[in-house]
């Protein structure tokens, strides 16, 4: 099963599925109808998606833990992402504690990074390369799959941990508020309103400007925060 918001997460899941003779489920219709329905495999279930702050995305862990999944009780992770999926794998345990089932690893596999408000994007020959790249980690992927064995457990770090939490946690928060604001301004015609914002201490505050919708200031303001976000996770570098 995957979720993909790009094409990488389907990418993986389609070549892992074919290494290992099971077919691929977009879980895309599902999270967006809310469809919790009742899933059974016998194969060990395998979660194809993309590292969104160093986790998997929050929609797809809520589904999971929504949905029932019968039969086998071996899940596997694998996880596109353009560095690193942080301690994601220490969140996946909980949550495979929770449903019962058996925790066999967390595989990142990079991909051409394409999160154009966050990160640079490699050119058409980069890209090209770090596909070319993951080809060989793909398929040892789905060797590990097929053969039922565990993923090596990976060497975790502080930043690794630092990232999938607290800034993780900030990103998504700061995601929520942000994204209710601009489709509230997108709605409702806004007069008089101003968005300042200080970065430092995290705090939005309103002013006043005339005759101006505050959507697209609301976007540059998205993408100052998700920067910030970075730059505090290159902090811990030189911890």
């Amino acid at each position: 099963m995957y979720f993909s918001g790009t094409g990488n997460s389907a990418y993986v899941a389609k070549r892992i599925g074919k290494e290992i003779g099971n077919e691929s489920l977009n879980l895309f219709e599902k999270i967006r109808n809310c469809d919790y329905s009742y899933l059974t495999s016998d194969k060990p279930w395998v979660i194809v998606v993309p590292a969104y702050a160093w986790r998997i995305p929050r929609i797809v862990h809520e589904w999971l833990m929504k949905t029932k999944l019968g039969g086998n009780r071996d899940i596997y992770f694998v996880m596109t992402c353009g560095d690193s999926n942080g301690d994601a794998g220490k969140y996946l345990k909980k949550l495979c504690i929770a449903k019962g089932m058996n925790y066999k690893g967390c595989k990142s596999i990079i991909m051409p990074e394409n999160y154009i408000a966050l990160f640079k994007t490699p050119d058409k020959n980069e890209a090209l390369a770090i596909i070319e790249q993951s080809e060989q980690i793909i398929s040892d992927t789905a060797q590990y799959i097929r053969n039922n064995l565990a993923f090596p457990e990976p060497h975790v770090t502080f930043k690794d941990k630092f990232n999938s939490s607290l800034v993780n946690d900030i990103f998504i928060h700061y995601l929520f508020i942000l994204k209710n604001f601009m489709l509230q301004m997108l709605v409702f015609p806004v007069e008089n309103v101003k968005i300042s914002v200080h970065l430092e201490i995290f705090n939005l505050k309103m002013g006043s400007q005339t005759g101006e919708r505050i959507a697209p200031i609301a976007w540059h303001v998205f993408v100052d925060v998700q920067k910030m976000l970075l730059n505090m996770a290159r902090i811990v570098k030189v911890w």
